[in-house]
């Protein structure tokens, strides 16, 4: 059991979305600081800041998918 917790913890970490990292970097402050806001937020309001995380998730992933870097004219 204990390594099935381990196996996911893993995926999340490898194949995260960097919500935390990302809006910590925007706005300066440290970024377990901004994990911890998520948490407490998902406790208080019965799961309302996950749905915000994965929200946030979704926008930074589309704008990924959007802005990203060509090389060349010919990549469109």
């Amino acid at each position: 059991m204990l390594n099935l917790i381990y196996k996911i913890r893993y995926y999340f970490e490898r194949n995260g979305f960097y919500v935390s990292t990302r809006l910590a970097d925007r706005l300066g402050i440290k970024v377990k600081s901004v994990r911890l806001f998520f948490i407490y937020l998902s406790f208080a309001t019965l799961g309302v800041g996950f749905a915000v995380y994965l929200t946030l998730a979704f926008w930074l992933k589309l704008k990924d998918l959007i802005y990203t870097k060509r090389s060349s004219v010919f990549d469109l």
